[in-house]
């Protein structure tokens, strides 16, 4: 009898991951949802929409962009990290997703653990800009500017929060310089009071690069690793003398948790194939991003990385949100 029960357990358990591989192997055989937590017309969504028309090329299957922004991106990672874990709807994490762990109390998810790692797709760095005004054209100048006016010198940001916010926050507590933040509601608003010389330094996305081709703003230094190859002459913020200091402007998508190894496996292939078309990679360089495919695994150490670099940074500069 008990060998008998054994040899049914095992036919069950058999069964069941055939019929997991079989519906692997169909996906997807429906309309993919990519979610967005921002509002149509932004950078997140052209990086979102190349890599969508990417994989519909793969899958011969429409892949629709679903905007829902709204409390910082956290409306949009809420309702995927509730949706169906099945892999037809997907999310558009980004710096911000691990940077609202430790900005909002009570999210009704984690950053990381509610969300299965699919894939990066895109980075870029942060741009430390200054007005042409600001008597400083190293970052080494411009700490030596902040000592010696404390207090005097000025920062913008897209917001409380908000990754320029917190890399100059960074800045200032590796430096030891007295600057004073000042919020302003989205990467637009920041951009015109720099070039209007309203304050002396922002840390820009790539939404800057056509002013500083213009003239009208002035690159000191990249936030990432390496150089930046569309500003080879700025160095990076460690090779400007600021000891460790990186950080990067990213973009990935990820799935429900619980969503299976092997849909997972199968948006992972189809992403990374995407990103490696020429025409995928074109496009996002054509708008200062670098198509940046990764492993599940690697994705997953990244935003748990990433969440702990920047509860650091919340907590010693004191952040708040309205």
């Amino acid at each position: 009898m008990m060998v008998q029960r054994m040899k049914w357990v095992g036919a069950v358990v058999t069964g069941v991951a055939i019929a997991g591989g079989a519906v692997a192997q169909e996906f997807p055989s429906k309309i993919v949802r990519l979610v967005i937590p921002y509002p149509p017309g932004g950078s997140a969504e052209a990086q979102a929409r190349i890599v969508a028309q990417g994989l519909q090329t793969e899958w011969k299957q429409n892949v629709v962009i679903d905007n829902k922004p709204g409390a910082g991106t956290t409306l949009g990672a809420a309702f995927v990290a509730k949706a169906p874990p099945d892999g037809y709807t997907v999310y558009l994490a980004s710096t911000s997703h691990t940077i609202t762990q430790s900005l909002y109390k009570d999210l009704p998810y984690h950053a990381v653990k509610s969300f299965a790692a699919i894939s990066m797709i895109a980075t870029s760095p942060f741009v430390l800009t200054v007005h042409p005004s600001v008597p400083a054209r190293t970052v080494s100048e411009l700490v030596a500017l902040g000592k010696s006016k404390p207090g005097a010198l000025t920062y913008a940001s897209s917001g409380n929060g908000a990754g320029p916010h917190l890399s100059g926050e960074m800045f200032r507590a590796a430096m030891g310089i007295d600057v004073v933040h000042v919020p302003f509601k989205g990467t637009g608003p920041a951009l015109i009071a720099l070039l209007g010389d309203q304050v002396n330094y922002f840390f820009a996305d790539v939404a800057v690069l056509p002013m500083l081709k213009a003239g009208k703003l002035r690159a000191l230094a990249v936030t990432s690793p390496k150089r930046f190859t569309l500003l080879p002459d700025a160095p990076t913020m460690m090779e400007a003398g600021v000891p460790g200091y990186t950080t990067t402007n990213w973009s990935a998508l990820v799935a429900p948790a619980g969503t299976p190894p092997d849909i997972i496996a199968r948006l992972n292939t189809a992403v990374r194939a995407a990103l490696r078309s020429p025409e995928v990679i074109e496009r996002y360089g054509a708008q200062g991003y670098e198509a940046t495919g990764s492993t599940p695994q690697e994705l997953e150490q990244h935003m748990t990385a990433e969440v702990e670099r920047y509860a650091k940074a919340i907590a010693a500069a004191g952040v708040k949100v309205d």
